[in-house]
């Protein structure tokens, strides 16, 4: 019996319930196994990593790094996540196809970490995607403190007698409901409410907008948001109406929650009555009568119609045509400046253009920039209702019209709203920009929620600053007792997650900034920080260069996140190139020895003392000091030519001026978050395409772009190419710059 038991202890793998469990390696548990891996240019490779250890691919580029570590081995983790689920769950996925390998044993559940950009939605930021905004309107929602948006005073709670003074003090003989809101942008059919409603003694609601009886049955669609008002009353105003007044604002709020809505309605003397009044016994402001309804998370996000910017819809920005770009020659004359309208072969619009001449006095011979600001503001927005242009119809047999003459800006947006051709819409997107809403100023909210403090800060004072300065106001925050309370458990997340994306080195960016405009290594290193946060274990991540765009200050930190991963039982797989990183590696793989058909083998794998040892390995070679890139000893003279920008200000740049040479290599460095990239991609090079082609406006944050001497920029610069990390044929902003000059 003993000796079956043990000889059956023995055996390499047994099968149970047809599940097959591997017992062939005494270390199983504490490795992961790879056999016959062929995944692109891998050559039917076998390889040995070990759990909860710091890994580190490296390689030439192209030898096969990134298929062996997110081809091979997450692939395969996530296939067999995806089947580990129920059939009706993989119906929705799909079918992963499995890679070109053997066997896969000990895989753990794999997380990848790559250089993707997080997000193209322009409504997603650094604090949605690391949730640390949602804490933000959780903290604002519970414990804030509403003030009034035109004169900032606190507001305070509104009584009876104050709402029946404010009623009362309407014209006489006005008409008006009094509505008790019970359902706020709500799905469901509320059926049990009208019920209850009905047998309260209630006769009408107001559902979406629409006055119904309660006796008729209503219908409400379950999928769909509803909005539900009790018409507690129907009253006129007139002298000894006071009594009623009360009662039914009394009834109105029990009901609503504290919530009264007086809604006027049309007459014969007023067919457009005023607003609703809405009042609160919670918050109103006593002097200006602004009514902040009850605090909630949702007034503070902008992805909801509760709380985002009327006006820009929780965008921050509008796209609109440009005058700059509709003019982009103020030195051509009128009939063939409008650049939308110089390449069309019709006679309408150059009809129009006659007709606005003639009313507004030049002639459309006259260069643009010869005309009189007020001649050129009714050429772009219109004429006053009072002025016309005369603008002969194609129809003959009628007489002729004297209309308001609409302007160039408003015609191209309605056609560009109203057509239904692609065609059309691409050629005039080029006129279009982004600018910032003139309502909230870029900041997203409706001005009740950005009146909204919690100390001496409002949230846009703590999205708007850098993530290291947020963190600062955070712990300086002025509570009383009661908020503190409240905002304890919240503030205590939103401080970690901080700390988080402190320690990887983003600690300038703001929790404001979109998502889509993060570089691949700023996205990659804010998921390794959200997942630090999530504190889990036994999971295997694979992180593509996590150190790319990281001045080497901060590459400790990166580090330091790094193994505080591993620490928490964790296995890291990293592809990297950087030194400080393969030395402080647990284990490390190197791939090669060249790129291609040439790589795809195991060179060395790992201490840091095999890799430079290995003869092979370029990698070693170079960690060695056997192999070492030569200093020039003669630089580059150029071609004597340059051009400078001149007063740079934008987002941290302090009013600097830079010459550049050219026909030299030229390196722009700094810690992140210097502003190197707001001096190359946000001046530099769009101001370089305002010159050479005139379709991008000039960036207003610097002063000029000038040559040395005499030579016009066009003379010095024939063209501008630029090169970034995106994948071939991705559409994304452009990170590095070449200058054609600078080849001569």
């Amino acid at each position: 019996m003993s000796q079956r038991a043990e000889s059956s202890n023995n055996q390499p793998s047994s099968s149970r319930n047809g599940h097959h469990v591997t017992a062939s390696h005494p270390n199983s548990l504490n490795t992961i196994r790879i056999r016959g891996a062929r995944q692109h240019n891998l050559k039917n490779i076998d390889l040995e990593l070990p759990r909860d250890k710091l890994i580190v691919f490296t390689g030439v580029s192209g030898s096969g790094k990134s298929s062996l570590a997110f081809d091979t081995i997450f692939a395969e983790g996530q296939r067999r996540y995806v089947e580990s689920l129920s059939a009706y769950a993989r119906q929705f996925l799909g079918q992963l196809d499995k890679p070109d390998v053997d066997a896969i044993e000990g895989l753990s559940p794999a997380i990848s970490i790559d250089q993707k950009s997080t997000s193209h939605n322009p409504r997603s930021t650094v604090g949605t995607v690391t949730e640390i905004y949602d804490y933000l309107r959780l903290l604002y929602g519970r414990a804030g403190e509403p003030h009034c948006p035109i004169c900032d005073r606190c507001i305070a709670p509104q009584t009876i007698d104050e709402m029946c003074d404010r009623v009362m003090a309407l014209p006489d003989g006005t008409r008006f409901h009094i509505l008790a809101p019970v359902v706020r942008g709500k799905k469901g059919t509320h059926r049990k409410l009208l019920s209850s409603l009905a047998s309260e003694g209630f006769i009408r609601v107001k559902v979406n907008g629409e006055i119904l009886d309660l006796s008729e049955n209503i219908e409400l669609d379950k999928n769909h948001t509803h909005n539900i008002e009790i018409v507690v009353d129907r009253l006129i105003k007139k002298p000894g109406l006071e009594e009623r007044l009360v009662d039914s604002l009394g009834t109105c709020l029990r009901h609503s929650e504290g919530i009264a809505i007086i809604e006027e309605l049309p007459s014969d003397d007023n067919p457009e009555p005023n607003p609703p009044i809405v009042f609160s016994e919670n918050f109103a402001c006593p002097e200006h009568g602004a009514v902040m309804e009850e605090l909630s998370p949702r007034l503070f996000s902008f992805n909801s119609p509760y709380g985002a910017c009327p006006n820009c819809h929780g965008l921050g920005s509008l796209r609109t045509f440009a005058p700059e770009l509709v003019v982009p020659d103020a030195k051509a004359p009128v009939y063939c400046a409008i650049a939308p309208w110089s390449d069309k072969d019709n006679s309408y619009y150059l009809s129009l253009l006659c007709s606005v001449a003639d009313s507004c006095g030049f002639d459309i011979d006259t260069p643009w920039y010869r005309l009189k600001p007020e001649q050129q503001q009714i050429l772009l927005y219109g004429n006053e209702p009072k002025g016309t242009a005369d603008n002969k119809k194609r129809d003959a047999s009628k007489d002729n019209l004297r209309r308001d003459f609409k302007g160039v800006i408003s015609m191209l947006q309605r056609q560009y709203e109203d057509t239904g051709s692609d065609l059309i819409k691409q050629k005039l997107e080029q006129y279009r920009v982004d600018r910032p809403c003139e309502v909230c100023h870029g900041k997203r909210l409706k001005p009740e929620a950005l009146s909204v403090r919690l100390g001496q800060y409002g949230i846009v004072d703590l999205t708007s600053i850098s993530i290291r300065e947020c963190r600062e106001r955070i712990d300086n925050l002025q509570l009383s007792d009661r908020q503190f309370q409240i905002s304890d458990l919240a503030l205590r997340e939103i401080k970690s997650r901080l700390q988080f994306l402190l320690d990887v080195g983003l600690d300038y960016l703001t929790l404001d900034r979109p998502a889509m405009t993060l570089s691949g290594g700023e996205a990659q290193r804010i998921r390794l920080a959200t997942q630090i946060g999530s504190g889990l274990t036994g999971v295997l991540y694979v992180l593509d260069e996590p150190s790319i765009g990281l001045h080497q200050r901060d590459n400790s930190r990166l580090l330091q996140t790094l193994t505080k991963l591993r620490d928490l039982g964790n296995t890291l797989i990293v592809v990297e190139h950087d030194e400080e990183t393969m030395r402080s590696a647990d284990h490390i793989i190197d791939i090669g020895p060249g790129a291609g058909v040439h790589g795809g083998k195991i060179i060395s794998q790992g201490n840091l003392d095999e890799l430079l040892a290995a003869e092979e390995s370029l990698t070693g070679a170079y960690l060695s000091g056997k192999r070492v890139i030569e200093t020039p000893a003669e630089r580059r003279r150029g071609n004597g030519k340059t051009i400078s920008i001149q007063n740079a200000r934008r987002n941290n740049l302090r009013n600097i001026d830079v010459e550049i040479p050219l026909g030299k290599l030229v390196c722009i460095t700094g810690v992140s978050g210097s502003g190197k990239s707001t001096l190359v991609n946000e001046l530099l090079y769009p101001s370089l395409q305002h010159y050479l082609t005139k379709k991008v406006p000039l960036p207003t944050d610097m002063d000029a772009l000038k040559t040395k001497g005499e030579r016009s920029l066009e003379d010095v610069v024939d063209k501008v190419i630029v090169i970034d990390q995106s994948p071939i044929g991705a559409l994304r902003v452009p990170i590095l710059l070449l200058i054609q000059e600078c080849l001569m």
